[in-house]
């Protein structure tokens, strides 16, 4: 899941928005690093990335990708769900998208405070200012996303033929997230009220 989903898991777990955006920013330990409510939100995201990653069905989505394309499949299927999330956001969420986005910022913004990465920081400016969340429901923004993510490192530039893999499975992929992601609200739901109940194990 990219940057939408989680935050829109964040919203539906009533988990903080910003510890949710910062799980790829911070390493090791986040209770040592953050708040608790933001070191929580760090805890679901990776519960998330790691809960669907290892899913059937996104094992079943992989399939799709072939040659050394699939090695990079993990990445474009995250941004490829946050594309479907954006396209039928108004089966999961009772606010228009645009509206959610705007309450987003403004509730994250809210909550800086301390030693927040500057690489994070760096990152949230341009998503916010250029509206990358509401761009995902077009799937050429997610192209554009996939290169220029590829053009960061060169060991990552097999990602950028990634994108023709998702159009020719679009119809395949779209039924997939429409059985996966429901599955990962319940999960994700379920693991936050295991920590609230104080049965979690730190991670």
């Amino acid at each position: 899941m990219n940057f939408l989903a989680h935050l829109h898991i964040a919203d539906h777990c009533q988990s903080s928005l910003l510890g949710n955006l910062l799980g790829d920013f911070i390493k090791g330990d986040p209770h040592s690093q953050l708040m608790p409510d933001l070191a929580a939100g760090v805890r679901l995201h990776r519960f998330v990335d790691s809960y669907s990653d290892h899913h059937p069905l996104t094992q079943t989505a992989k399939q799709v990708f072939s040659g050394s394309a699939r090695r990079f499949a993990p990445i474009a299927l995250d941004m490829f769900w946050d594309h479907c999330l954006a396209k039928r956001w108004q089966e999961f969420h009772p606010l228009p998208l645009a509206r959610f986005c705007q309450q987003a910022e403004h509730q994250i913004r809210q909550q800086q405070q301390g030693d927040i990465p500057s690489r994070y920081l760096q990152m949230e400016k341009y998503m916010w200012r250029e509206r990358w969340l509401e761009s995902y429901r077009q799937l050429d923004n997610i192209e554009l996303a996939l290169q220029q993510i590829s053009q960061r490192r060169t060991r990552m530039e097999e990602l950028s033929r990634c994108f023709p893999y998702l159009v020719k499975g679009y119809e395949e992929l779209n039924g997939l997230f429409t059985e996966l992601y429901p599955e990962v609200l319940s999960a994700a739901q379920a693991k936050v009220q295991q920590d609230q109940a104080g049965i979690g194990q730190p991670g």
